[in-house]
């Protein structure tokens, strides 16, 4: 038996692939995409109805947004020309941030109406309610276990029902009434009618059969997740303008949350720039009030010294020494009061390690020693605001914001110590003020005791009176400051209609489908491209073979059923196979066209390939010429022709070659004029010893005398050797290959009978060519041996000229 040379299927795959790009063979491409059609229109299918499926049961989305137009800007400020500091220019940036971050975010939740979410369920998705949900749950929350379990209502009648839900691993069944709160050991409600649904929709919707739940949410949750469904970008960097978008399963939720997000920004953006001036009068609160105490005290002692000492004020000339102890005094009070201050600051900041700078700001405006301390409170401002504006990013415990606070602590040690360089001058000059006060006192006064403690007294009314004026006015300047902080950002665009449907996209949905199917029938086109090994025309066999061979020629399909004799030449002699048959008789006589009489064998590698199909046709239509032909049928293994012919099998090839019985008892008359046969007989133990014997070769001899042709149906040589012999003898060795069944691997077994058997004459005939695939299959038929393609044969009915039309329209 010969078999193919075995190769590694990985090398062959790689072969294939590095081939692909210069050898693609388009024909037979057609050829496997028109065999894959139906799995293709499989693929469109199957994926076009996934595609259906996800539209019809995934759960819509839809997206609102609006844009706000970010500005800065503080009339008050400009108008009474207070101290500005300026957090930085970037306050985009600094919107978009704080638009994204938890704490603005949980504002939002807070004032919304969405700690309850309301669902119809559904067999696939849930329809959430909103606010069209026909009752309206307010809840307080014992244990946090009860957060996001599904607590489904029923209504018996619109003003009783009962919820039921699973928590901590048991069920529970609550009646309620919408006039009662309802109990548990996870939350108390409270269940009434949503007064925006009229009683006959709440009554249709009781009766509709819909299961609904509700949910009672975790702020942090809900806050997370819109901060996930929410999206900010910048639209125009020149007009200052920011988009906010907000996605959501309901398409009213979305619109009312992009809207309130806009407007709390607003007032977010307000009370963020207000801050510092509620800080500053509610320190001012507290110090008037301290003041006004100093100066109804200082006020009621001096009404009390005029009341006493009967004192009446002069209007006489002044004693100079007087008014220079009175101005001296003045000053030592003021130094006195600023030191006062000053002192209480640095208590203040010593004690609180997180002062208020704010207040700071406030107390040092107007005096002497603003600008010695200026510097230090405008860096620590400044980085309190780089702090707030990091906190919205990142946690207290970051490491840029620990070195911020580092900072600011370096920043209130040098303030502490200016402060204390500030106190010392001043009890400095408190000190050369109270000398000179001496100095002037002992020159002695004329004025009597009563007036200097008189003046005493009203220079400390009149200090207490000014520090309290001076506060009041500072209030009034913050107050008229915190008034002008109206936000200067400006929604340019509101969410006017329900959001916009975004998801599922259907027209994407559909597009990605069909991609999806085309990608997969190209990978089985090609995959079966790859995986091809079958011969589907002479070039396959051309391609893989090192030896030269002859084509004798190609043998389309038989449209009909074959007959059980398998002879079909003379069944309908216009038919293409019968022309097909003509040609290879042709071609024959080119080969050798020799006196005497000839020997044809036929061979293929496997049964199934025709060559039993071939060895009787090619029998008839030479017989069809008036030669004597005789078929031998030497496959004594698995014997074919007695079955075509319709006789039985107990003679024949078999007790010939042991001389059981004479070969004329054996040769059998067909029904075809001129065509004999001599069947295998019993199958021997031994039909390779009995095909090399000597017998047949004196039985070719005795035949040769009477036939013209003698035709050996010989064994698949890919299976067994029995057939070599007769192949090397024969005048018109013949190798059988059928088109879609046979292997390329056959095309070896081919060659090494050419290169190693010797056979030099050996020709093949490509079997069961399926005509109606083009050119593809028989397109190398010219330009190989004697070979040539078979596309022009004709047909004899009506019938088969209307298919042959058919197969046109779809080439």
């Amino acid at each position: 038996m010969i078999q193919p040379e075995g190769t590694n299927s990985i090398d062959k795959y790689r072969d294939r692939v590095s081939k692909f790009s210069s050898e693609l063979d388009l024909g037979l491409v057609i050829y496997i995409v028109k065999k894959s059609l139906w799995f293709m229109l499989v693929f469109f299918i199957l994926s076009l109805a996934a595609a259906a499926v996800y539209l019809r049961y995934s759960q819509p989305e839809y997206q609102s947004s609006t844009i706000i137009q970010i500005n800065e800007n503080n009339q008050a400020s400009e108008v009474l020309q207070m101290t500005k500091f300026d957090g930085g220019d970037n306050k985009i940036a600094e919107a978009i941030e704080q638009i994204r971050s938890r704490i603005f975010l949980k504002r939002v939740v807070e004032k919304s109406d969405i700690q309850v979410s309301y669902f119809n369920e559904g067999t696939f998705k849930n329809n959430e309610l909103y606010l069209s949900s026909p009752y309206l749950v307010k809840f307080n929350v014992k244990r946090n276990a009860i957060y996001g379990v599904k607590i489904y209502i029923v209504f018996e009648d619109i003003d009783s029902g009962t919820i039921s839900f699973n928590a901590g691993g048991s069920n529970y069944n609550i009646p309620f009434t919408t006039s009662n709160v309802v109990p548990s050991p996870y939350f108390e409600l409270s269940i009434s009618r949503n007064s925006n649904i009229d009683t006959k929709t709440f009554s249709s919707q009781l009766t509709a059969g819909n299961k609904s739940y509700f949910v009672i949410n975790n702020n942090d949750n809900v806050t997370s997740n819109l901060q996930a469904k929410m999206d900010i970008k910048l639209i125009n960097e020149a007009a200052r303008t920011i988009q906010v978008k907000v996605t959501d399963i309901n398409p009213q939720k979305s619109k009312d949350l992009v809207n309130l997000i806009s407007k709390e920004y607003l007032d977010f953006d307000v009370e963020r720039k207000s801050e510092s001036s509620k800080s500053i009068i509610a320190f001012i609160d507290g110090q008037l009030d301290l003041v006004y105490s100093d100066l109804k005290s200082t006020e009621n002692n001096l009404q009390e010294f005029r009341k006493t000492h009967s004192y009446t004020i002069k209007n006489d000339a002044i004693d100079p020494n007087i008014v220079r102890l009175t101005r001296i005094e003045d000053d030592m009070l003021k130094v006195e009061l600023d030191e006062k201050i000053l002192a209480e600051l640095q208590q203040n900041i010593l004690k609180n390690k997180s002062i208020d700078t704010y207040q700071l700001i406030s107390l040092i405006s107007g005096t002497e020693y603003e600008n010695a301390i200026k510097e230090y409170t405008q860096s620590i401002q400044k980085l309190l605001l780089e702090k707030e504006d990091l906190l919205y990013m990142v946690t207290p415990n970051s490491e840029n914001v620990k070195q911020i606070n580092f900072n600011i602590e370096t920043q209130k040690k040098l303030l502490i110590e200016t402060i204390n360089a500030v106190r010392l001058k001043y009890k400095s000059k408190y000190s050369s003020l109270t000398q000179k006060y001496s100095e002037y006192k002992s020159k002695g006064i004329n004025n009597p005791d009563e007036d200097l403690e008189h003046s005493r007294l009203m220079r400390l009314f009149s200090i207490s009176e000014k520090y309290y004026t001076m506060l009041l006015e500072k209030k009034t300047e913050f107050s008229i400051s915190k008034a002008g902080f109206v936000s200067e950002n400006v929604i340019l665009e509101e969410a006017i209609s329900d959001g916009a449907w975004i998801s599922p996209n259907k027209k994407m949905a559909i597009i990605i489908s069909v991609l999806v199917a085309i990608l997969v029938s190209l990978l089985l086109v090609f995959t079966r491209y790859f995986l091809h090994d079958k011969i589907t025309s002479i070039n396959d066999v051309v391609n893989n073979i090192d030896a030269s061979i002859s084509v004798l020629g190609i043998i389309p399909n038989y449209e009909s059923d074959v007959p059980v004799s398998q002879l079909v030449v003379d069944k309908d002699p216009k038919s293409q196979i019968s022309e097909a048959f003509r040609s290879i008789r042709s071609n024959l006589h080119f080969i050798n066209n020799s006196e005497g009489a000839k020997i044809i064998a036929v061979t293929s590698s496997i049964s199934g390939e025709g060559k039993t199909f071939v060895c009787l046709n090619i029998a008839g239509i030479l017989a069809y010429t008036g030669k004597k032909v005789i078929i031998l049928d030497l496959d004594m293994r698995k014997p074919k022709i007695h079955k075509g012919f319709g006789v039985s099998n107990d003679t024949g090839m078999s007790t010939i070659l042991t001389n059981m019985t004479p070969t004329k008892d054996c040769i059998n008359k067909s029904h075809f004029p001129n065509l004999d046969y001599i069947t295998a007989g019993p199958i021997p133990p031994n039909p390779s010893e009995l095909i090399i014997s000597s017998r047949l070769n004196i039985l070719i001899e005795e035949l040769k005398l009477t036939y013209d042709y003698i035709v050996f149906d010989n064994p698949p040589i890919g299976l067994v050797t029995d057939g070599i012999t007769t192949i090397q003898r024969a005048d018109f060795p013949i190798y059988v290959f059928r088109a879609d069944y046979s292997k390329k691997a056959f095309v070896q077994i081919l060659d090494k009978l050419i290169n190693e058997g010797n056979i030099k004459n050996l020709s093949m005939i490509l079997n069961g060519v399926d005509t109606n695939r083009s050119t593809y299959g028989y397109k190398y038929g010219y330009g190989y041996g004697y070979g040539y393609g078979y596309g022009n044969g004709y047909y004899s009915d009506d019938k088969a000229e209307k298919k042959r039309g058919f197969s046109k329209l779809w080439k």
